[in-house]
């Protein structure tokens, strides 16, 4: 054989050997991708009627909901909702993001409740709870933390600018978790809502990490039934372990990346007008007689520039002045009642509660899977704290029943773009 027939023949042994190597590659790659499928169609089978069959299972506390869930709410990414991120005109904003239109009952129309919601971060929750919360007969003051970043005021703001019943605080503060910024960010909005040309009945405050429990409607009876002309502000007189709060000075440090509350070793002056300081929520429940009180009573202004410097004033300033005799609505005589948050506290555990299922967060229970039984048998109005983008399944069962009871309870005909989701056999049970 000459140099140049050897030459082909190694060449052809070479091109052989390739496509061998190649094809066996392209078979395996397939095989595996086509075994890959299989398994996932497997397991997207195994979620079921998805959502709503696996929601129905886990507000029962089914025990195998609960395993089947935490594989299902990441095989299922929740998609991002519409005219969030990216602008669109208000007839858009309303039909996507399905807002109510009109009252749903001539009771709800005839009882107007104002709402603060101090937010600064998570969008997409905000937005869920917004039109949670929403009607056309109340109204609205949003809090932005002035630390938060511009597209997230822009986004905020676009959604606002669809509605006459809501706004922005006029002025906007730098909140510190525990400093005085917290309880300034209410007041501020306080002063806006009293001006309002909606003739409100109650204010209530919340968070960005809120979510209602009952209904509007649900809410207002409550209120008529239990507290009709009495505000709700749960707590009792100040307890040894709580008297640091409130006996040396403390200071905001404030930081777009870490801000918070520290200690100084300046004591206090006594409370003025020999006030007796109470402790209790920082969720509220007031009637607009009493903000207005707030607003302007001697004693309460005083009070308020005292608490400039203590630690989480908001936990004692709004239950001190409704335990004042003469306050509107007051409650001198009142304890812990009022279920206006449905929270579980660490240091509950075993008690109140058999343990957060998802984790806690300055021990306060951030909602996961197992914790939605709990949540809807609780009296409660509202729940904290959510985090859809952790535990998306917790906020998707959460609003498909809470949407399919508003609608359960309505008096007016329905519209097609208040519906998150077609009746089927498992939603209807999300009615309990």
């Amino acid at each position: 054989m000459n140099p140049l027939d050897a030459t082909k023949s190694g060449f052809l042994v070479c091109i052989a050997v390739c496509m061998f190597i190649y094809t066996f590659i392209y078979l395996k790659d397939t095989l595996s991708e086509e075994s890959n499928q299989q398994k996932f169609n497997a397991n997207i089978a195994e979620c079921g009627f998805y959502p709503d069959e696996l929601c129905s299972a886990l507000f029962v506390g089914k025990t195998a909901a609960f395993k089947i869930g935490k594989f299902c709410q990441n095989t299922y990414q929740p998609k991002t909702l519409s005219c969030i991120q990216t602008p669109c005109n208000c007839s858009m904003v309303l039909k996507t993001l399905h807002f109510i239109t009109r009252p749903l009952s001539n009771e709800e129309g005839n009882f107007s409740l104002a709402y603060i919601i101090t937010i600064h971060k998570e969008l997409e929750m905000f937005v869920k709870l917004l039109r949670a919360i929403y009607m056309p007969q109340n109204i609205y003051c949003i809090h932005v933390d002035e630390k938060s970043p511009k597209y997230y005021k822009a986004a905020v703001q676009n959604i606002v600018n669809c509605f006459e019943n809501i706004f922005i605080s006029s002025k906007r503060e730098n909140v510190v978790y525990a400093g005085f910024s917290r309880l300034q960010a209410d007041i501020n909005c306080m002063r806006d809502l009293v001006h309002s040309k909606i003739q409100w009945n109650y204010v209530i405050n919340l968070c960005g990490q809120d979510y209602p429990i009952k209904t509007n409607r649900d809410i207002i009876q409550y209120i008529k039934s239990k507290w009709n002309g009495k505000n709700m502000t749960p707590g009792v007189v100040q307890p040894l372990y709580m008297k640091h709060r409130t006996q040396v000075s403390y200071r905001e440090y404030v930081h777009s990346g870490m801000s918070y509350v520290y200690p100084t070793k300046n004591m206090k002056a006594k409370p003025p007008h020999n006030l007796t300081i109470y402790f209790g929520s920082a969720y509220y429940i007031l009637t607009k007689k009493f903000v207005e009180f707030t607003l302007t009573d001697a004693r309460a202004k005083d009070l308020l520039e005292w608490s400039r410097d203590t630690y989480s004033p908001d936990e004692h300033y709004w239950v001190t002045l409704n335990r004042l005799n003469d306050a509107p609505g007051a409650t001198p005589n009142a304890d812990w009642e009022g279920n206006i948050r449905a929270i579980k506290w660490k240091d509950q555990e075993g008690t109140i509660h058999k343990g957060c299922k998802g984790h806690y967060i300055r021990d306060i229970c951030v909602y996961g899977l197992g914790d939605l039984q709990w949540i809807i048998e609780s009296p409660h109005l509202f729940a904290n704290k959510f985090e859809p983008a952790t535990y998306p399944l917790v906020m998707d069962c959460l609003e498909r029943r809470y949407r399919l009871k508003v609608l359960h309870q309505a008096e007016v005909p329905i519209e097609d773009h208040w519906r998150f989701q077609e009746e089927n056999h498992f939603n209807m049970k999300l009615n309990v």
